[in-house]
């Protein structure tokens, strides 16, 4: 009997040091298979626009906040969230402006700040499988930026955070989308500032996007 117990117990023990990194290998590995599908979705969507308009949007074209209306149009919505949920949704976030808006809503890359809810409120909404989209187009009242956000397992799921669950990508001025973080986009930098793994810019995470997509094990080290 003791020799049992023993054993038992060691088997305990082993479990317990290996059931966390268990878990965590199959969360992070289900939020690549979301990230590259919802890449695959925004790129589909933004090609069916070309097709059927035989022009890409660019920003110089979108006017301020016309980029929900035309997306919706080509990816499968749940739900519309406008600009912001303003309380009446827990599957969007607050609007930016929202007076009672929520700024942790999602933290940087290291968990260490909260991010800037500015570049994600000019409109949002809920795909058909829970995903969140949430964009950035002002017009030329940020000079033309136009970025493509998505927390690929919807804002009501852990970890939101930047680089983790919730991605950037920017549309450039020939109407490419690009993943934030590679060359030419606003969150480019040569040493990585916007991905790093020790800084507390509240925007660091925005550049991991091109990580995402290129490094094989980006998902399988986070943490």
């Amino acid at each position: 009997m003791a020799e049992v117990l023993i054993t038992l117990g060691i088997i305990g023990i082993v479990a317990a040091m290996t059931l966390p990194s268990l878990i965590n290998n199959k969360k992070n590995k289900e939020l690549e298979t979301a990230f590259k599908k919802n890449y695959s979705v925004i790129s589909q969507a933004l090609n069916m626009y070309y097709a059927q308009n035989g022009e890409r949007l660019t920003p110089e074209y979108v006017g301020d906040r016309k980029l929900k209306p035309t997306l919706v149009n080509y990816m499968k919505v749940l739900q519309d969230c406008g600009w912001g949920h303003s309380g009446t949704s827990t599957s969007c976030i607050p609007n930016y402006h929202d007076p009672d808006r929520n700024s942790q809503v999602y933290k940087n890359f290291t968990g260490t700040n909260n991010i800037n809810l500015n570049f994600f409120d000019d409109g949002q909404f809920v795909l058909s499988d829970g995903n969140l989209i949430l964009l950035e187009n002002n017009g030329p009242y940020n000079n033309n930026k136009m970025y493509i956000s998505v927390d690929v397992n919807g804002h009501l799921k852990n970890p939101n955070r930047l680089g983790h669950d919730l991605f950037m990508f920017q549309i450039d001025n020939k109407g490419n989308l690009l993943p934030m973080g590679a060359e030419g986009t606003d969150y480019y930098d040569a040493n990585d500032a916007y991905c790093s793994s020790t800084s507390t810019n509240n925007m660091n995470g925005a550049g991991c996007t091109i990580k995402a997509i290129n490094e094989k094990d980006y998902f399988t080290k986070l943490h």
